[in-house]
């Protein structure tokens, strides 16, 4: 047992946690978060001393929150080895290859400089949803293990680059932009470029957890604008930009076309499905039909699934799914990998992709189905009306003919215009909304559809610019 403390209760949220500094993530949170983290170690494993890996990214206050976390570990009993700054891949690599029984990211990943935050690794596997809660509970409670671990220093950087390269194919030498948005990934992306063959031109690579240049988050087009400039002036065959804490990926094509994570799935999916036929490819419910249909045609077994990361993961390991990816730019390679997001390895196994081919990432994308659609649309919605929306509205369509409705995460509206998707996030106070279609005309109808829904909830539809 030991001291009460109170988490701010907007910090814990669905897959990791995540807050201000100095307002609603503070030292002694980390501290918390150490203690609470090691007690379950300690119960649920049935071991008087486990072992856990420690990584943080280039923020400002990692170092401070890093050692934070770190004093509530061993407070609780757990000894600890320190891996050092690196993106939160590398900490998932440390988690694997070394004899720990868990890992802790300190991060704040694609949000603004002012925030912080844990990504977890507990016994192998996600932590996140009820275990995230669990950590409020006892914290409440003041209900922690007392002990006193041990801190020693492990660089895991070499066997990282090392294994990066392992599952690299060389082919045709490409010129590649890369853009890690002065993000935790900077150092890896140099030394990985300083011995991969081709022409590479490196921007924002110097971790600065100020991200002075653009915010670090490649899924909002004009964060890649800079990157888009550099592959035109340079003639590169495409630019790779990734998040601030590198497990994200973003894409441009040689015509500064972004590929957005959807369509990054269908060239990944060729791919696996080459070697993997009849595999089970998983993407979240966010995208475009084109994922789903080429991935059948391919000879794969298409699955749409829930959005977030740490949801991906657990069916990955259900379906023994070899591939999957979200439209937010997480992309899981079970594949010759881990089954983690890793945006650096994702940007290795496209250049072989692009090695091997004699197509450039241009044709690839000119030869992908050309449907139109809305970007996501975010819209605020109250904490408790969110989910009761949804499903007021999936009552309301089950009355509706020439539909189908997928419910797996909200509703997913599939008619002979394309779909329109609804569904609540799970992180915030948000809904999010997604149209698609072949032609404007039946977007137009799509919009329509969700506008009229939405307005019998008392909701607004979403400007869309």
């Amino acid at each position: 047992m030991g001291d009460a403390h109170n988490f701010n209760s907007t910090i814990l949220r669905e897959y990791d946690i995540r807050g201000i500094v100095g307002e609603t993530l503070l030292e002694a949170d980390a501290v918390a978060i150490g203690r609470g983290f090691g007690t379950l170690l300690r119960r649920r494993l049935h071991k008087s001393q486990p072992e856990v890996a420690v990584g943080f990214d280039g923020r400002t206050s990692s170092p401070v929150i890093e050692a934070a976390l770190i004093r509530g570990l061993n407070a609780s009993g757990v000894s600890v080895r320190r891996i050092g700054l690196g993106p939160t891949p590398m900490l998932y690599f440390a988690a694997h290859v070394l004899d720990v029984d868990g890992g802790l990211m300190v991060t704040g990943s694609h949000n603004p400089s002012e925030y912080n935050g844990v990504k977890m690794v507990f016994d192998g596997h996600s932590f996140f949803g009820e275990d995230i809660q669990e950590l409020g509970r006892l914290g409440s409670a003041g209900d922690f293990e007392t002990g006193e671990g041990s801190i020693s220093e492990e660089s895991v950087f070499d066997r990282y680059l090392d294994r990066l390269f392992q599952d690299y194919r060389a082919g045709a030498e490409l010129t590649v932009a890369w853009d890690p948005g002065n993000g935790a990934a900077g150092e890896v992306v140099k030394t990985l470029t300083s011995r991969l063959p081709g022409r590479h031109i490196l921007i924002n690579a110097d971790i600065d957890g100020g991200f002075p240049n653009h915010h670090p988050d490649p899924t909002v087009e004009k964060n890649l604008a800079q990157l888009k400039d550099v592959v035109a002036a340079e003639s590169a065959d495409l630019g790779v930009a990734f998040d601030g804490d590198g497990d994200r990926i973003g894409v441009v094509d040689s015509q500064g076309r972004v590929l957005w994570g959807d369509q990054l799935m269908v060239l990944y999916g060729r791919d696996v499905l080459s070697r993997l036929p009849g595999a089970s490819i998983i993407a979240d419910v966010k995208a475009s039909q084109a994922l789903f249909d080429e991935i059948a045609r391919a000879g794969g077994d298409p699955v749409m699934w829930k959005t977030g990361h740490s949801l991906i993961k657990t069916k990955m390991a259900e379906l023994n799914a070899p591939l999957a990816g979200e439209m937010s730019g997480h992309i899981f390679f079970a594949d010759q990998y881990y089954g983690y997001d890793d945006a650096v390895y994702a940007a290795i196994r496209l250049l072989s992709i692009l090695g091997e081919s004699s197509e450039t990432l241009a044709d690839m994308r000119d030869g992908l189905p050309q449907l139109i659609n809305t970007p996501e649309l975010r819209f605020d919605c109250p904490e408790e009306r969110k989910f009761a929306v949804i499903e007021e509205v999936r009552e309301r369509l089950a009355s509706i003919d020439g539909i189908n409705v997928h419910d797996t995460d909200g509703v997913r509206v599939v008619s002979d215009d394309g779909w329109w998707l609804l569904r609540a996030s799970n992180t915030q106070s948000v809904l999010v909304a997604r149209c698609e279609s072949s032609d404007e005309e039946g977007l137009a109808r799509l919009k329509e559809m969700l506008a009229g829904q939405l307005e019998k909830s008392g909701m607004e539809m979403p400007a869309i610019d």
